[in-house]
């Protein structure tokens, strides 16, 4: 449990944000946490704290599984990109793994805007990620 001991910073702050259905499980030195954010804000929150315990997600023994109840509060926004789809990301940066795309000039959910550069977004479809905010044009 030594991806356990090295997370229990995180693991406390998902506790004590109201994360709902909390599962940690280790597998083969990978620590899995799952669950369901109240609000966009403490999923930004608990991807900072990661960000202290392993500065810029490098190291590869956390999988973070979070996602926002669907009723938290949200906006919409149009992908404005040139033409070519968005890339969604699992967490706030270039560097982490895309898990989906939205279209050009499809209407997202915006559920926060995490920073200046990167979005907690919704797709129709379902697919909930972070999102380059350059390309992203919030709904009047």
């Amino acid at each position: 449990m030594l991806a356990e001991n090295k997370y229990q910073g995180l693991i406390n702050a998902a506790t004590v944000a109201g994360v709902a259905n909390l599962q940690v499980r280790e597998e083969e030195g990978v620590l899995f946490i799952d669950g369901e954010a109240p609000s966009g804000a403490v999923k930004d929150m608990l991807w900072a704290e990661y960000d202290k315990i392993d500065p810029n997600f490098l190291t590869g023994d956390l999988v973070m599984n979070i996602n926002v109840a669907s009723a938290a509060p949200v906006t919409s926004a149009k992908v404005t990109t040139e033409s070519s789809n968005l890339n969604i990301r699992k967490g706030p940066g270039t560097d982490q793994a895309i898990i989906g795309k939205a279209a050009h000039d499809e209407i997202v959910t915006v559920i926060s805007q995490s920073s200046d550069q990167w979005w907690l977004i919704r797709t129709k479809d379902g697919e909930e990620g972070y999102a380059y905010a350059q390309y992203l044009t919030p709904e009047a």
